[in-house]
């Protein structure tokens, strides 16, 4: 089961027994299914996630470091208590903020290894865990580079998935926070006028998006064609030679021949976790 990059976000509404299985498999390891999404009132928060990290340093720390760094710690420099409580739930929302999870556990690890990956890795992240973000890829991704890509057209996409569920002010709200999403991980540029653009494809951000297709339940060459590895923006052969780099760091083991590829992330997932 993919997350909905391809396929009609109406479609989440005929969820199989299969499915709900698959999904609740999933949920265990950090991915999200909620019906609604942080998008209708923030954006990918790029700058307070790096802030946040800043702070707290430990890559085993949990939900309660995080917290208490957020709210007691005030590391985001938020003015008043209720705004402090607020980006934490949004940022938990987005991130997890748990090492216990795997899809924020590889997060963390790969956002150590390399800094100019991170727009897209916290991309990666969010997308696994916004239901909102997901079902606007598709609209992202028929725009060329180049080419001019608007808010009122973006509104009336995420108004035709399902007709009235927002309102006009939410509505434009989250088309507001949407471009600014795909703006922060390198999809579009521009301020008043958004152009469609390349993000910054690395080689820790390779392998943050196959560590995120495998641990989803792809396999082999399906890795490297998952809606994931779809996000960096770049050609199947671009994401295989940025997986080799990765590998060659020690982030990851990647290995290519022919059509047969083999991954493993012995320094992310636990041997507990690998059954």
């Amino acid at each position: 089961m993919c997350l909905g990059t391809d396929a009609d976000p109406r479609d989440l509404m005929m969820i199989t027994t299969t499915d709900a299985v698959i999904m609740k498999r999933l949920a265990r390891f950090g991915f999200s299914f909620k019906r609604g999404g942080v998008h209708t009132a923030r954006t990918l928060m790029l700058n307070e996630l790096s802030r946040l990290f800043a702070c707290v340093s430990s890559p085993d720390a949990g939900v309660e470091d995080y917290s208490r760094a957020i709210v007691q710690g005030n590391c985001l420099d938020k003015p008043t208590g209720e705004t402090r409580r607020l980006s934490r739930k949004h940022l938990k929302d987005l991130y997890g903020l748990d090492s216990s999870l795997l899809v924020f556990r590889g997060l963390r690890y790969f956002w150590e290894c390399e800094e100019a990956g991170r727009p897209l890795m916290a991309l990666l992240c969010a997308f696994s865990r916004d239901p909102l973000l997901r079902a606007g890829v598709p609209f992202i991704f028929s725009f060329y580079e180049g080419q001019a890509v608007g808010r009122i057209q973006l509104e009336a996409f995420i108004d035709g998935l399902e007709p009235k569920r927002f309102s006009p002010v939410t509505l434009t709200s989250l088309a507001q926070n949407l471009n600014s999403t795909w703006t922060q991980s390198g999809h579009l540029c521009g301020r008043a006028r958004k152009v469609r653009s390349k993000p910054v494809a690395t080689p820790g951000a390779a392998a943050y998006a196959l560590f995120l297709s495998y641990i989803s339940g792809d396999r082999g060459v399906f890795m490297v064609e998952s809606e994931f590895s779809r996000l960096l923006d770049c050609s199947q052969s671009q994401v295989i030679e940025l997986a080799q780099a990765a590998s060659l760091n020690g982030w990851m083991v990647f290995k290519h021949i022919s059509d047969v590829v083999e991954v493993a992330f012995p320094r992310i997932i636990h041997p507990q976790e690998l059954e």
